[in-house]
C-alpha cells in the first residue's frame, strides 16, 4: 500500500460535521475510492466520547455489524460456490438436517442469500436456546415461516446466521477462522477481524452506552411478557442475558455476542481502508479472491419483481428507495450495518463509498435513522469523483 496522505472533501466534511453537531452520530469516517485509488477520505468527532475521549481517525476501527453478511459470509459462501462445495439450489436440509421439517423443508441457499427464505427477521437466540450454543440450528429452524419461501424480500439476520452454520458445517472449522484463513490473511489485513484483542481498544469505535437496551426493548415489545419472564430467569444465572455496560471492543449484537462475536450476520470489524480490500474482492477487474465470472452474481437481480432488487448477498440500487440514492447506476450494490456503517460499490466504474459512524454511542433510544445522510453522502462523493482531483493512494 502506498499512502500519500488522507485527501478530504470540503462538502462531505461540512455534512458530516452538520450531522455530528446535530446528535446523529459522535463521529464518521469516509472513504471514496476509484479503480484501486482512494480519491478523498476523511473522519470527524470522537469515536469514544464516554469514558474517555478518542478522537476519530481515517485508521479507527468500527463494529461493522450486517457489513459482514456480504464481506464474511457472502465472500465465504462465493468462493465455496466457486470450488463447488455449496450449490445456490440446494435445499439447506442437506447441509443442516435441523431444516428437514415442515415448511423450512424448502428453503435453498440461494433463498438464504437473498433474504427471500421466509424466516422472521430476528428472535433473541439466547432465550430460544435456553442459553445453549448448540441449540441455535434447530431453535432458527422450529421458529418456522413469516412467509412462503422465494415469496417476496425480507430482510433476516436469522437466515444469514444459518448461512454461516451452514459453511462451519461444510468446513468443519469456525467462522472467525475461516475468515482469517481465507480472506483476512490472504489480504495481509492487520485491523480486520472478529472479537478485538483489548490491545486494539483504543483504536475501536465504542457502541451502546446501555448494553443491550435496544435489543431488550425489541425483545419486550416482540414476544411480550412470556420473553421478558424468560429473559428476567436467564439473567439470574449463566451471568445474565443482557448486557448493561457500555459495548466497547467486542460485538454489539447480541445474537453474535451470544454465539461467540463470530456469526454469519455481524461480528466483523474493520477500519475504512481495509474494508475498501475486502470489497474490491467484489469487483471483477480487482478481485484477489474470486473469479471475474462470478463477480457478475453481485450485480444481478436475483429477486425480480418481489418488491427489493437483491444479488448475492447484496442489495441492488434498483431497490426503491435504497440508500444508494439517486447518484449510483441501478446495479451498484451495498449494504449497511445497523451500528451506523455502510458500504456502496459501483462495479462498472470501479467505485466504492464507505461511510462508518457509531450512531449507538452517547445517543439515548431511538436512534437516529441516518439513511437519508447516507444518500446525501454518495450524491456528493460522486460529485467529487466527476469533478476529478482528490488523493492518489493507492490500496
Amino acid at each position: 500500500m502506498t499512502s500519500h496522505g488522507n485527501t478530504p472533501d470540503e462538502q462531505i466534511d461540512a455534512l458530516l460535521a452538520a450531522r455530528i453537531a446535530a446528535g446523529d452520530f459522535p463521529s464518521a469516517v469516509y472513504l471514496v475510492a476509484e479503480r484501486g485509488r482512494v480519491r478523498f477520505s476523511g473522519a470527524q468527532g470522537f469515536a469514544v466520547r464516554e469514558p474517555v475521549r478518542h478522537a476519530a481517525t481515517v485508521e479507527t476501527i468500527y463494529d461493522l455489524a450486517s457489513l459482514t453478511k456480504p464481506l464474511v459470509t457472502g465472500l465465504l459462501s462465493a468462493r465455496l460456490v466457486e470450488r463447488g462445495e455449496l450449490e445456490l439450489e440446494r435445499a439447506v436440509a442437506a447441509y443442516l438436517p435441523e431444516f428437514a421439517r415442515g415448511e423450512t423443508a424448502a428453503i435453498h441457499v440461494r433463498h438464504l442469500l437473498t433474504h427471500t427464505s421466509g424466516l422472521p427477521a430476528w428472535r433473541p437466540l439466547r432465550i430460544a436456546t435456553g442459553d445453549r450454543r448448540e441449540r441455535v440450528p434447530d431453535a432458527i429452524a422450529a421458529t418456522g415461516l413469516e412467509y412462503e419461501t422465494g415469496s417476496r424480500v425480507v430482510y433476516s439476520d436469522l437466515g444469514f446466521i444459518t448461512l454461516g452454520l451452514l459453511i462451519e458445517k461444510i468446513c468443519g472449522a469456525r467462522l472467525d477462522e475461516l475468515a482469517a484463513r481465507e480472506i483476512f490473511r490472504p489480504l495481509k489485513l492487520e485491523r480486520t477481524f472478529f472479537n478485538p484483542e483489548r490491545a486494539f481498544l483504543t483504536g475501536v469505535a465504542a457502541c451502546e452506552l446501555g448494553g443491550n437496551a435496544y435489543e431488550r426493548g425489541m425483545c419486550e415489545m416482540q414476544e411480550g411478557a412470556h420473553a421478558q419472564g424468560q429473559a428476567e430467569a436467564d439473567n439470574a444465572g449463566a451471568g445474565g442475558a443482557w448486557r448493561e455496560e457500555l459495548i466497547w471492543g467486542e460485538v454489539h449484537d447480541g445474537n453474535a455476542y451470544f454465539l461467540g462475536g463470530a456469526a454469519g450476520h455481524a461480528g466483523l470489524f474493520s477500519n475504512a481502508r481495509e474494508t475498501l480490500r475486502l470489497a474490491g474482492q467484489f469487483i471483477a477487474a480487482r478481485t484477489e479472491l474470486l473469479t471475474p465470472e462470478t463477480c457478475t452474481l453481485f450485480r444481478t437481480n436475483m429477486t425480480p419483481h418481489l418488491g427489493e432488487a437483491r444479488s448475492f448477498a447484496w442489495q441492488l440500487a434498483a431497490t426503491p428507495d435504497s440508500t444508494a440514492g439517486g447518484a449510483l447506476p441501478p446495479d451498484s450494490f451495498g449494504h449497511l450495518g445497523f451500528t451506523g456503517t455502510s458500504c456502496w460499490i459501483d462495479a462498472a466504474r470501479e467505485r466504492v463509498l464507505i461511510l462508518l459512524t457509531n450512531r449507538t454511542h452517547t445517543r439515548t433510544l431511538p436512534f437516529v435513522n441516518i439513511n437519508g445522510v447516507r444518500r446525501q453522502f454518495h450524491t456528493l462523493a460522486v460529485a467529487a469523483l466527476e469533478r476529478g482531483g482528490g488523493g492518489e493512494e493507492t490500496i
